[in-house]
């Protein structure tokens, strides 16, 4: 079952603010919070969108027959390819009270896995969300990310403890988080961090540590001081801070400033299999894919999250095999046409 599929069933049980697009290009949803809309003008999300739709990549068909190895590795853990579900902490909020935040994360993790690979689980004002879906990966042997909001240092160190008994591959913490509106003056406080109390955080975590919400080289600097092990390159879909670049226009800049041994992710406005290539290509390691998941699993559950990777997939393969490149290393910049420039 491939997105289009999945959103036509999806339409009628979200809302009223997610329309479940057949083309989720953050038209649909403008500034809609809540919502899945971007804050303020919402033109973020669209820009995030329209960036991936601008760069042309090199066809090079001057090679070997073969088919392309996707596979990926993820803090030890092999993925079927370097394709993740973002997180969500509240989706009857912002897509519709069809289903639950417990009944969706139970979906987007079991769906993940049983594709090939993982999903991020979110957080929220309320505690529960995160200890059901810390259940979810410690019975899903921890095959996923448990995210954490930008709270107090006391109640971070209770999420992180739940993720740690949970043994999940990673933890994250979205930084930038602290500019939804739904957070503003909350008990307990979620707010931004500095360097030094990042560094703190981490250091107290058993677990590879994700630093989400870097938008520039001096922030991706100072996560990696920090000790971060990995960065998501994120505006947070828009919805955060209007008037944001779009992800695919800072992501080289970033990519090119921290050492080869730190991850680096990105997320905002992917919803194809050549998107995902044009992410490797400007220096990505992986992606996230966040509201595309939300309507499949609307429309579908576990198998339109199934259905939606397997589409992702077979796109990004067929990229490959039409620019000739193997391997998922063997995407470079170079193979993005040579008129594109940021």
């Amino acid at each position: 079952m491939n997105y289009a599929e999945s959103a036509l069933k999806a339409r009628g049980h979200m809302g009223p603010h997610c329309k479940a697009c057949a083309v989720c290009d953050g038209k649909g949803c403008r500034g809609a919070i809540p919502g899945p809309g971007a804050k303020g003008s919402g033109t973020v999300a669209i820009a995030n969108y329209a960036a991936w739709q601008s760069i042309s990549v090199n066809m090079d068909t001057f090679h070997e027959p073969f088919e392309a190895d996707t596979t990926f590795s993820f803090f030890g853990r092999e993925l079927k390819a370097p394709i993740m579900v973002a997180p969500v902490g509240d989706v009857q909020r912002h897509y519709g009270t069809a289903l639950t935040m417990d009944a969706y994360n139970d979906h987007i993790t079991a769906g993940a896995v049983e594709a090939g690979t993982i999903a991020w689980t979110g957080d929220g004002v309320d505690p529960g969300i995160y200890r059901h879906a810390c259940d979810d990966l410690k019975a899903l042997n921890g095959a996923g990310v448990a995210v954490c909001k930008p709270w107090s240092r006391d109640v971070v160190d209770e999420k992180l403890a739940l993720a740690a008994d949970a043994g999940v591959t990673a933890v994250a913490m979205d930084v930038d988080s602290a500019g939804l509106p739904f957070l503003k003056g909350v008990v307990p406080p979620a707010g931004p961090k500095s360097e030094q109390a990042l560094a703190e955080i981490i250091a107290s975590c058993p677990l590879p540590f994700i630093v989400k919400g870097v938008m520039t080289p001096s922030a991706a600097e100072k996560a990696v001081r920090a000790g971060a092990a990995g960065i998501v390159v994120s505006n947070h879909g828009g919805r955060v801070l209007d008037g944001t670049p779009p992800t695919a226009n800072v992501l080289p800049s970033i990519a090119a400033s921290v050492p080869d041994d730190v991850c680096v992710l990105v997320d905002g406005g992917l919803r194809s299999g050549l998107d995902v290539f044009r992410a490797l290509a400007l220096g990505a390691d992986a992606v996230l894919v966040c509201r595309p998941f939300v309507v499949t699993v609307y429309g579908a559950g576990t198998e339109g999250v199934k259905g939606y990777f397997d589409q992702l997939v077979d796109e990004l393969k067929d990229v490959m095999e039409m620019c000739g490149a193997k391997t998922i290393a063997d995407i470079e910049r170079g193979m993005l046409y040579e008129g594109f420039r940021r």
